[in-house]
């Protein structure tokens, strides 16, 4: 992608991007722990959650190649150099929930298909303990994702934001 054009309407597609990873990482994991630790919400959610930690990750990766097609293009700083270091930090996280996505999406699964299968003559049930213990599993799973891939992306929009905003305005207001 070297010859891509990471720009819209005149802006840096990073600057842009940036903010709806922003939003909707911890969007996503904060619905992972959701739907892992209510049952009713697994069953109706397990596939847009999916889906949505599906998209992502490509998007997440695009954000990071639109940052470096803009770091070429901005003067070297050390603001910058630290920002970037720190920008694939997440990429690991957006993989976990991905795969955590689909590790709760496969239990949503198993649970209707033997719920249904509980109705048939020769009835396979899951125990009650067992549905229990994997719930709070996945849920502590959840949680910690949720929070590493949060606390993440705080650590790299902070480098990004000093970056971008340290020493270019005034503590006090400006005259006009």
């Amino acid at each position: 992608m070297d010859d891509f054009d990471y720009t819209f309407a005149g802006l840096p597609l990073h600057v842009l991007l940036v903010h709806v990873v922003i939003v909707a990482t911890p969007l996503v994991g904060l619905a992972l722990v959701l739907i892992a630790a209510w049952p009713a919400a697994r069953r109706v959610l397990w596939l847009p959650m999916l889906l949505a930690a599906a998209l992502l990750l490509p998007f997440g990766l695009f954000t990071i190649e639109a940052g470096k097609w803009l770091e070429q293009r901005v003067p070297p700083a050390p603001l910058i150099q630290e920002h970037t270091a720190q920008g694939e930090d997440i990429v690991p996280w957006l993989i976990t929930l991905l795969v955590l996505a689909g590790v709760i999406a496969a239990w949503a699964v198993v649970e209707l298909v033997v719920a249904r299968r509980t109705t048939q003559p020769e009835r396979v049930v899951l125990g009650r303990g067992l549905r229990i213990a994997i719930g709070a599993l996945l849920t502590v799973a959840a949680i910690a994702v949720a929070v590493g891939s949060t606390w993440t992306l705080v650590r790299i929009g902070d480098a990004g934001s000093r970056a971008v905003w340290e020493g270019s305005f005034s503590d006090e207001p400006l005259e006009r």
